[in-house]
């Protein structure tokens, strides 16, 4: 059984979606992605923030372009079968999706995480190829292009080992695992990869220059897709009774496109309005208290400026370096402000940093009231 090819696991997923009461149609960027599958340009890396839609978009992908299962039923009616010049690439292509947060890290060595998933694919390329029964090869790649395929990749978290302590010493191996696996070769119809933390660009020639990337802080082509436009939440509070727009735009709203249109927390509007109840759901769906991480590597800077952003006020900075995979923890004023953006605590437009809402502005406002860290980072 296929672990990782032709797989109807984006299929089933991205149905459960779309019989979801608050489904919203993001079909529309798959006109986008169209355009650029077997061309130059077809290699495209999403990070944004975990709760803004990069796995459902993933999987909306792998659904429509996978030959697994035929998908026209599912998009009947979407923005994407409005579009005569996708309808050629539905359901056309071997999919090649890989999470790499669902991996086994069974070991807890990166040797061995790394030889499972090469494990696995090899056998997914040789159980759907015959002709390579019994043939040894030098490497996958080789073994890929010998299978004569032409095939579609689809990466979630691609940065996930970025976040294991024990794998710090494997970052340029894994980023040259991801460039040998896909730089120039000839069975890449298109590369998807999505993640919270875009790729580290040493230079031109960095392992995975051939992405073009799309972050919180560039992205004017692909950013009305993560996150709810301000149509799309008045159209989903149409469908309950218990909260208003109002509601929904205090505790959710405040990130901004890069033409100024406002943006919503996905995950938590859909939250809200299911519970029938606006709070905090940020910290039930992160991994750690990001914002007291990034708070305390410097305290006397950032602090006045916290507080001023509690209280409703903008800070004017110039943001120009992401934080990225791999990098240091942030140590300078100006560093601790791309990692917020970057992981969604803070929105940045026109040259000002805010707290984007109501739902974050409580989690900066514990770390103002934890008064035994501030003392512990102070010493």
């Amino acid at each position: 059984m296929a672990v990782f090819l032709n797989t109807d696991a984006a299929y089933q997923d991205f149905q459960m979606l779309r019989n979801d009461e608050f489904f919203t149609d993001k079909t529309g960027m798959i006109e986008k992605i169209s355009r650029k599958i077997n061309t130059k340009n077809r290699f495209i890396c999403i990070t944004k923030p975990r709760r803004f839609g990069k796995t459902s978009i993933l999987n909306m992908l792998g659904a429509y372009y996978g030959k697994s299962c035929c998908s026209k039923a599912l998009f009947d009616g979407l923005q994407a079968s409005r579009c005569e010049a996708c309808e050629r690439h539905r359901n056309q292509y071997d999919v090649i999706k890989i999470s790499f947060n669902e991996l086994s890290w069974k070991g807890k060595e990166y040797s061995d995480y790394i030889g499972r998933f090469q494990k696995m694919l090899e056998q997914d390329i040789r159980e759907a190829y015959p002709a390579l029964c019994g043939r040894e090869f030098d490497s996958l790649p080789d073994l890929i292009t010998a299978s004569g395929g032409r095939f579609l990749f689809l990466i979630d978290e691609w940065d996930y080992i970025f976040s294991q302590e024990n794998c710090r010493e494997y970052h340029d191996d894994f980023l040259e695992l991801l460039r040998d696996l896909l730089k120039d070769r000839p069975y890449v119809v298109f590369a998807y990869m999505t993640g919270v933390l875009p790729v580290k660009q040493y230079s031109t020639g960095s392992a995975l220059n051939m992405f073009d990337e799309y972050t919180m802080l560039n992205d004017a082509y692909f950013d009305e897709y993560f996150g709810f436009t301000q149509q799309e939440t008045e159209q989903l509070c149409q469908k309950q009774s218990k909260l208003s727009m109002s509601e929904i735009s205090e505790w959710y709203d405040g990130y901004v496109t890069d033409e100024g249109k406002r943006l919503y927390n996905p995950r938590s509007v859909v939250m809200a309005l299911g519970r029938g109840k606006c709070q905090s759901y940020w910290t039930r769906t992160g991994r750690m208290d990001e914002v007291l991480y990034f708070l305390k590597y410097n305290i006397v800077e950032v602090r006045d400026d916290v507080i001023k952003m509690v209280n409703g006020q903008s800070v004017k900075t110039d943001i120009w370096r992401e934080y990225t995979a791999g990098q240091e923890p942030p140590s300078s004023r100006k560093e601790i402000y791309a990692a917020m953006i970057i992981y969604g605590m803070l929105s940045y437009h026109e040259r000002e940093l805010r707290i984007p809402n109501q739902e974050l502005m409580l989690e900066f406002q514990k770390a103002l009231e934890d008064n035994e860290f501030w003392q512990q980072g102070i010493k």
